[in-house]
């Protein structure tokens, strides 16, 4: 087959016909799958549209032409339909789990991320992936009969189990988990719709994995030259890059150095996604699941990169790691950006007026726990984009940092 075509419709596919439904029935659509229905309800989200002006490493207004979380969502969704069709997957799941994979990202990317999850430390931490689930089940108010979006349970599924079981069979919490425990936006979510944390995601989930780290590699070195962190010349410290480096130097000897960069970024794309499509094919063809359900019981990841390109991948991570997120600038900035939301933070605790009045309790409501409070000010911390939590504090304190 072609590379450029469309594989036929897997058996091992998620089927929306076949879908496990939704924990609040509803009629079906009478144009649209379950799965596209799923995507179109994460598109016309609220959460969906603060993705705009949230940052994926450089701050909103540092330049047109960074990313943003929205902007690199929308690549890590191309990549992975593109994946999908290659392997006969349903695209309109695939694309749901791409667009929806960073709805819990707070503002300031990971610094947010960090500074939340220090605040709320005593009160369960903060996990962007529990934090996704929490928008689609209960922050968004869109409906009149149910909270959140009420996707379908493979949508479900996906967002949570992307990266692969979260426990074991018996409840034994995994990976990154295992220290602190299953985060509570998830373990207490579950306790009414389980999403079988032991087992492993769909196919359509793990390509939504690997598109997101395809997305990052490629464009943050884009991100990270145009920002003049690094130039292409020093990408050729490791293999993969150089040979690329070397091969565009022929094919185009009086290229400039933006369009040198360009050219790389489009080659690294194009190869990595080779790289899965090749090893995919591979493990499939070992494990021959004829359902969906047999890829989730198979016991090992279906989708990953070849094994040449995971070293390759790995050291990408590692410059842009060193050269990238480490750097003097960078790090400033985002230490800034902390301080802008432990300040909030504290504030809205000693002063719960200062919230908008849809964010607090209830009048007459039962007392609640210092845990509750606590959560409802990082739900409503991690949803603010970077301009509104640079607001916010302009508003509550008297200086604020300035993050260029």
């Amino acid at each position: 087959m072609s590379v450029g075509m469309a594989a036929p419709r897997s058996a091992y596919a998620c089927d929306a016909d076949r879908s496990r439904g939704r924990l609040f029935d509803e009629p079906p659509s009478k144009t649209r799958s379950a799965f596209r229905r799923d995507c179109d309800r994460v598109i016309h989200s609220t959460a969906f549209r603060r993705l705009k002006h949230k940052t994926q490493v450089f701050v909103f207004h540092e330049g047109d032409h960074y990313r943003t979380r929205l902007t690199h969502t929308l690549e890590v969704a191309q990549i992975a339909r593109a994946l999908a069709r290659q392997l006969g997957l349903d695209e309109d799941l695939t694309e749901t789990l791409a667009l929806a994979h960073d709805l819990g990202h707070p503002p300031f990317g990971h610094a947010g991320e960090r500074a939340l999850d220090a605040c709320l430390k005593e009160h369960g931490g903060f996990d962007h992936n529990a934090q996704a689930l929490r928008v689609v089940t209960s922050l968004e108010h869109r409906y009149p009969a149910f909270e959140g979006l009420n996707l379908t349970w493979e949508s479900l599924e996906g967002i949570v189990k992307h990266n692969g079981p979260l426990t074991t069979r018996d409840g034994a919490a995994l990976g990154r988990y295992r220290e602190r425990g299953i985060p509570s936006g998830i373990s207490d979510y579950i306790g009414s719709h389980d999403l079988e944390l032991w087992s492993f995601a769909s196919l359509e989930a793990q390509v939504a994995a690997i598109a997101d780290d395809i997305a990052y590699d490629a464009h943050d070195i884009d991100d990270g030259l145009r920002a003049g962190l690094f130039r292409v010349d020093d990408l050729k410290i490791m293999p993969l890059t150089a040979g690329m480096i070397a091969d565009i130097d022929r094919r185009y000897p009086d290229l400039d150095d933006d369009r040198r960069g360009a050219e790389l970024v489009r080659e690294l794309i194009s190869y990595l996604i080779g790289a899965v499509i090749a090893e995919a094919r591979r493990r499939l063809e070992i494990a021959r699941p004829e359902t969906a359900e047999d890829v989730r019981h198979y016991g090992d990841g279906l989708i990953a990169f070849s094994p040449p390109a995971a070293q390759a991948e790995a050291e990408i991570k590692a410059f842009l790691k060193h050269r990238m997120y480490r750097h003097a600038r960078v790090m400033r900035v985002m230490g800034d950006a902390e301080s802008i939301l432990f300040d909030l933070f504290a504030r809205y605790q000693k002063s719960p007026g200062d919230l908008p009045a849809e964010w607090l309790p209830p009048l007459g409501a039962e007392r609640e726990t210092e845990t509750a409070r606590a959560r409802r000010i990082g739900n409503f911390i991690a949803g603010m984009t970077d301009r509104f939590a640079l607001t916010e504090h302009q508003r509550l304190f008297d200086s604020t940092p300035d993050l260029r």
